[in-house]
């Protein structure tokens, strides 16, 4: 018996299976998909936030020598915009890599810290009941864990399964996106896509080398029926349309279809069984959000679902990922809507862009629409307090190192300039760095698992309160 099956080893599922493992925690992973080597190179950005988790598990030196780093002024609906000065990160950049990379290593993460992980074994079924959920598989096989999770993506068979509401609006527009060849000149297409996207924000050709052009264009016209795959005639036909000319497209490497439904699940958690990334929501790529998303689902949802397992979490604890995560995603599905709808070709959405591409000119505006799309201006309701509570702590430069350094395992931190604090009592589930000179402007403060301030203060029953709020009764004997 498992003590957590995961279904779906996209990032979402590799980065949960990854975190529970730093705690010890029995997981299988149920990838549908045979092993096999992926052909394109679709390339997605990690956002700021993202960056960050990764530094703190100490991942992000592997993706940065297979990505490109890029500005991260001018995400929101492509309105060219300069990155603001000062972005308080450490990471202040966007990170654009081919999602394979990021798949294989998030897996290959997982994997060496101990899940197990198994490819073409797709979920058909589920039951649970008071003591956990046994989970079928395509060829008849029974797996039993305490919990499941999926992670299966937008088509989710748990989510499916598990009934649960998925209220939202279907796709008004689809988008053709592909990768291929072009035969025509580098300097012939910057200027024909440099015309287009003064009034077709849905339109790119850019390339990736060795000739190879990803190619996004509006999927107007073309046949009405989703399940069968676009053809490089269609892509063609589309180009032809729009621009004029097909640029010389031709042997496809990649070819798809996406739409802008916008959808989030009522309820993360049911009993034993939780979604999380797009499971649990969808919405139109606009800002590059969806796998930041789902991988920030994973990272909140691991340590509190380890403690749940390991019978220390709170009561509470684990209804908090819900509490959390949702709002959030309900801001994303808000922010992709405004977007798509800045894309239109009509006057009217056209006028607004033109007005807000303004706006964007002043920096507060800017920078508020960065810090939304980056995930860096998140705030859980802790409760009354400053207004650093809730919110991520950057990285710090510390005495003994880099603050994220210190998060690799996935336990809790206190960071205390009194040098007067104990974590006794909590110390198998929380460090403790005593460093007057952190860069800090409070006495003292409590990170989670995942980054989160969840405490600021200086005194030791105060911290105690906190501590058992979040890590649950103490039980190791003081030192």
């Amino acid at each position: 018996m498992f003590d957590v099956i995961i279904a779906g080893c996209g990032p979402t599922g590799a980065m949960l299976a990854a975190e529970l493992r730093l705690h010890d925690v029995r997981v299988l992973v149920l990838e549908k998909e045979p092993e096999s080597v992926s052909s394109f190179v679709r390339v997605v950005s990690l956002h700021v936030r993202s960056l960050e988790l990764m530094a703190m598990r100490g991942l992000l030196d592997r993706l940065l020598e297979r990505g490109r780093q890029r500005p991260v002024g001018g995400v929101f609906a492509a309105i060219a915009t300069p990155t603001p000065a000062g972005l308080d990160s450490a990471y202040a950049y966007q990170l654009g890599i081919p999602q394979p990379i990021i798949d294989h290593v998030l897996e290959e993460h997982a994997i060496e810290l101990g899940a197990q992980v198994r490819s073409g074994c797709a979920v058909v079924g589920f039951e649970q009941d008071d003591e956990g959920v046994t989970v079928e598989l395509a060829d008849g096989e029974r797996v039993r864990s305490r919990y499941l999770v999926g992670c299966d993506g937008a088509r989710s068979t748990v989510r499916k399964l598990l009934g649960v509401g998925f209220p939202g609006e279907p796709a008004r527009t689809e988008t053709l996106m592909g990768e291929m060849e072009v035969g025509a000149s580098q300097e012939e297409i910057v200027a024909k896509v440099t015309e287009i996207r003064a009034t077709h924000a849905v339109f790119s050709l850019r390339p990736f080398g060795e000739g190879i052009y990803s190619v996004v264009v509006p999927a107007a016209g073309v046949r009405e029926d989703r399940t069968e795959p676009p053809t490089l005639e269609d892509f063609q036909r589309q180009l032809r349309a729009i621009a004029g000319t097909d640029f010389g497209v031709h042997s496809p490497r990649w070819l798809s279809r996406f739409g802008d439904a916008t959808r989030l699940v009522e309820r993360y958690r049911v009993g034993r069984v939780l979604l999380a990334g797009d499971a649990a929501h969808i919405h139109p790529p606009a800002g590059g959000q969806g796998l930041n998303l789902g991988v920030q689902d994973a990272v909140n949802l691991g340590w509190k679902l380890a403690g749940q397992i390991h019978g220390w979490a709170p009561e509470t604890l684990l209804d908090t990922y819900q509490s959390e995560r949702h709002p959030v995603a309900a801001d994303v599905l808000d922010n992709t809507r405004a977007q798509v709808e800045l894309a239109s070709t009509e006057p009217g959405p056209q006028a607004v862009r033109r007005l807000l591409t303004e706006l964007m000119g002043f920096d507060e505006v800017n920078r508020y629409l960065i810090e939304k799309i980056t995930a860096t201006a998140i705030r859980y309701d802790f409760g009354p307090g400053p207004d650093l509570l809730g919110r991520r702590l950057p990285d710090l430069d510390l005495k003994q190192g880099h603050l994220y350094d210190r998060l690799r395992q996935g336990r809790g931190l206190v960071v205390d300039r009194t040098e007067r604090l104990s974590v006794d009592g909590w110390s198998d589930r929380v460090d403790i760095i005593a460093d007057p000179t952190a860069a800090l402007d409070v006495p003292a403060l409590l990170l989670r698992p995942d980054g989160h301030v969840a405490w600021i203060g200086e005194h030791q029953q105060d911290l105690n309160t906190q501590l058992s709020h979040w890590f649950g009764t103490p039980t190791d004997a003081p030192r």
